[in-house]
């Protein structure tokens, strides 16, 4: 296979001595199991790959034949040692990979090789059960460095030595390490963009200042407190990841900053500007005491008030899944104008209120999915609310009903989470207009709609009438279909995709003839005892068909349906081992893909047999079953038959004089002589 790199032109490989790969300037000699860098490769190589051998040693010699060598990766060998003079012949290299090795065997020799090299700017170290002094001694005098990695490491303090003289490190990760403590380690690289300490066990990040950072992912340590001095400086801050710690409060972040993703999943934060029973913190404010040496500082915040304290005006994704939260303070939302993307599931909340000044005007995205939501809020209006929304997720909650038009005024509404709620949809047949109910008629935008677990009562009237559904989710609801199935008329040009999984469905429940887009139908979960005939007309390319009660399936290889699908799911069905002709033909349809196929089963007796290989015995029954009867009869009464007349025979033979003096005796008449 021809692999095209740098320009984009295809370049065919070429085999080397030693069994290596080349292609260009790239020599790849990845897990060929070599002990040694090879000495016949060709001495313009550029790049050289040596991952996943056994090199133990990079002597001084190793790499005098490749003087234009750039890049070196030596990544998953037994690297123990490289030796003090083994670059200097490579004084243009620029990228070094020594990751998964044991370099903390013979860090301070091979520390002396590393400072040889006056071009290195990208060195990676992950790996090495290297502690910080060990690093410390390893980029000493790697001033030239823009990207380093440590990751993986057994490093668990950083001091203000450990990255001396890295002046132009652009990029740092600690990742994966038992970091508890940074003292000041990070002074000294001012230019640094990039900071990655995820996965340590870092409890606080208190008196943050790194102006310059544009990126800090510290999540998945154990931080319960994030605090900014108070300053007018201006961070570079654009992206802030502390998700998967132990946030209690709102981060205390820069004043002025350019941040435009907030990441906060999986804390314990709450807010306190008001208590559920009703109680203000308004006025109550929190003293820390930051002790530094032989200074000490005092910092007075009031936490539930911080936000006024940040400028969020350029956010654009915040994410508070997985806290506390039970409800928001005022104005929370008013802070950020720029906001496109809002993450509040899975939190406490039992009420959200829509602001109808639209401060959120840019929002695309909103979640509030598993919370306690038992009302939102909307004030009566006809001004838009939310022009911007696309995606809106209330899934699993407790929800009756919604504000009447809230769909009309959001505008351009596209997706729609309805699932695990109480729900019915409007209008209701039969039944007063004051039953609670969701409306989305004329809901132009919507295209996709979930009501998974609604507990649908019967789809009445004309639900979806003035939508243009494409996706449409009905799901574990086992009434949903029990009205008019008048309801799928809106939808026969619009929709492609819908799932009737575990809906009571029977087999001509739904007439699916005139849903002419459909492409993807779930008709998981149900009690079908025979594919529904209408499907035949349709030109499906997934169709789902598991947990049902379906014998064998029907011959659709001329049908439309045949022709369009590609994708079929088959399994836990009671198929028939004595009835297979259709999954013969299954096995020759070409571009037909059965995912599950190897959890198709079918029954004979109380057995559960594969259906691509039956035993013999299994086989032999299944003949004698599907044998015709009249001939089987006849074949059992043809043995029998001729028993019975070889029989009269020998018996007629053996008694055939006396009876013949039997019947003379009886019969005869004597003659005249």
């Amino acid at each position: 296979l021809a692999v095209g790199w740098g320009s984009g032109v295809d370049a065919a490989w070429a085999a080397s001595p030693g069994g290596c790969e080349l292609v260009q300037s790239i020599m790849d000699c990845t897990g060929r199991w070599l002990s040694s860098v090879p000495g016949n490769l060709r001495g313009d190589t550029e790049e050289l790959l040596l991952d996943d051998n056994t090199i133990r040693v990079l002597g001084n010699a190793s790499l005098l034949l490749y003087p234009q060598l750039w890049r070196l990766s030596l990544t998953k060998n037994r690297l123990e040692l490289i030796e003090p003079r083994a670059f200097l012949s490579s004084q243009g290299l620029q990228v070094l990979s020594l990751t998964d090795n044991l370099l903390f065997t013979n860090y301070s020799l091979t520390a002396a090789a590393l400072s040889a090299l006056p071009a290195l700017r990208t060195l990676d170290l992950a790996g090495n059960q290297l502690t910080e002094d060990m690093v410390s001694v390893l980029v000493s005098n790697l001033s030239t460095l823009e990207s380093l990695s440590v990751a993986r490491n057994v490093i668990m303090r950083l001091d203000s030595y450990v990255f001396t003289n890295l002046t132009k490190l652009l990029e740092l990760n600690l990742e994966k390490n038992y970091i508890f403590e940074i003292d000041k380690a990070f002074e000294g690289l001012q230019r640094l963009q990039r900071l990655n300490i995820a996965y340590n066990y870092l409890p606080c990040l208190v008196g943050f200042d790194l102006t310059q950072l544009r990126v800090l992912n510290a999540s998945n340590n154990n931080i319960e407190w994030f605090l900014t001095p108070e300053s007018d400086d201006l961070f570079e801050l654009e992206v802030l990841d502390l998700s998967h710690n132990r946030l209690l409060f709102f981060p205390v972040l820069p004043q002025q900053s350019k941040l435009h993703s907030l990441l906060l999943q999986d804390n314990r934060m709450s807010f306190y500007q008001r208590l559920p029973n009703g109680t203000s913190l308004a006025n109550v404010t929190v003293q820390f005491l930051i002790i530094n040496g032989n200074s000490t500082n005092i910092t007075t915040v009031r936490l539930w008030d911080e936000l006024c304290y940040s400028n969020l005006s350029s956010l654009r994704l915040l994410d508070l899944s997985q806290n506390q939260v039970w409800g928001l303070p005022d104005d929370f939302l008013a802070q950020m104008p720029s906001l496109t993307q809002l993450k509040l599931n899975q939190n406490c909340l039992e009420a959200f209120h829509l602001p109808e000044e639209d401060p959120l005007a840019m929002l695309t995205e909103l979640d509030l999915s598993q919370n306690k939501l038992v009302e939102l809020g909307l004030k009566v209006g006809v001004g838009d609310i939310l022009s911007s929304l696309q995606l809106f997720n209330l899934s699993t909650n407790r929800l009756r009903a919604l504000p009447p038009g809230i769909f009309t005024r959001t505008r351009n509404i596209t997706t729609v989470d309805l699932s695990r709620n109480r729900l019915d949809l409007c209008p209701q047949a039969g039944e007063a207009e004051s039953v609670p109910c969701v409306d989305i008629r004329g809901v132009e935008t919507l295209t996709h709609l979930s009501l998974a677990g609604c507990g649908l009562r019967g789809l009445g009237g004309r639900p979806f009438q003035g939508t243009s559904l494409t996706h449409l989710d009905l799901s574990d609801n086992r009434q949903a279909l029990s009205g008019d199935p008048g309801w799928l008329q809106d939808l026969f040009l619009t929709l492609q995709v819908l799932s009737l999984r575990n809906t009571s469905l029977s087999s001509t429940a739904v007439d699916f003839s005139a849903l002419n887009s459909l492409v993807r139908l779930d008709l998981s979960g149900n009690s079908l005892v025979a594919v529904p005939t209408s499907l035949g007309a349709l030109r499906l390319r997934t169709l789902d068909l598991r947990d049902n009660c379906l014998p064998a399936l029907p011959d659709v290889a001329q049908l439309p349906l045949g022709r369009s699908l590609r994708e079929l799911y088959l399994s836990r069905n009671p198929y028939n081992c004595c009835t297979l002709g259709w999954w013969d033909a299954l096995q020759q349809s070409e571009g037909l893909h059965i995912p599950d196929r190897r959890e198709v089963t079918c029954s004979h007796g109380s057995q559960k047999l594969s259906p691509g290989a039956l035993p013999q015995p299994v086989l032999q029954s299944c003949r004698w079953q599907t044998a015709d009867l009249a001939l089987l009869y006849l074949v059992l009464a043809l043995p029998t038959c001729l028993t019975l007349l070889v029989a009269f025979v020998v018996v007629f033979l053996m008694l055939k004089e006396k009876l013949l003096k039997m019947v003379k005796t009886r019969c005869g008449v004597s003659g005249p002589y």
